[in-house]
């Protein structure tokens, strides 16, 4: 879910975000088809991805939680369980039911995902990619030193960058 978070916030945060493709990525992250999303549907999924944005780009646990909390707060439902009429296991969701806007679940479940990465890990679940030239988010996994950028590519650019610029 975090996964699904991220690709969305960085697919939905530009300014015209387009729906197919916004609506490949979901079925890409396991949505069942077919899917159809109109600029209708877009417009509050690009609402919550740009909230879910400040949790991602928080520069410590305490300001991804203070603003993860108020997420909580405003946006989603009491916590519940369903199965989707018994089409699914049994799973947490935070929207208000199963037929919930695109907009509502996805503030809903990737409030849940986020919070279940700070709880666990006790820091920023995201950060945004060091790179001038990308502002996409990224989950910041696993052990080892901090990640700075989004992908090898974002990095390797960022490198060949500062080498020609410490050269001329």
């Amino acid at each position: 879910m975090a996964e699904r978070t991220v690709a969305l916030v960085n697919a939905l945060t530009p300014d015209h975000p387009d729906p197919a493709a916004v609506a490949g990525l979901l079925l890409r992250h396991g949505e069942r088809g077919p899917l159809t999303l109109t600029e209708t549907d877009v417009a509050p999924m690009r609402s919550a991805a740009l909230q879910l944005r400040e949790v991602l780009a928080a520069r410590d646990t305490d300001t991804a939680a203070h603003a993860l909390n108020r997420l909580l707060a405003q946006g989603t439902g009491p916590l519940r369980l369903t199965s989707h009429a018994g089409t699914a296991p049994w799973h947490p969701h935070l929207d208000s039911d199963d037929d919930a806007a695109w907009g509502e679940w996805l503030l809903a479940s990737s409030c849940m995902a986020l919070a279940v990465l700070l709880w666990d890990r006790q820091r920023p679940p995201g950060a945004v990619c060091a790179s001038v030239s990308c502002q996409d988010v990224f989950l910041t996994q696993g052990a080892g030193p901090t990640r700075r950028y989004c992908s090898r590519r974002c990095a390797t650019r960022e490198r060949v960058a500062a080498h020609r610029k410490a050269r001329a």
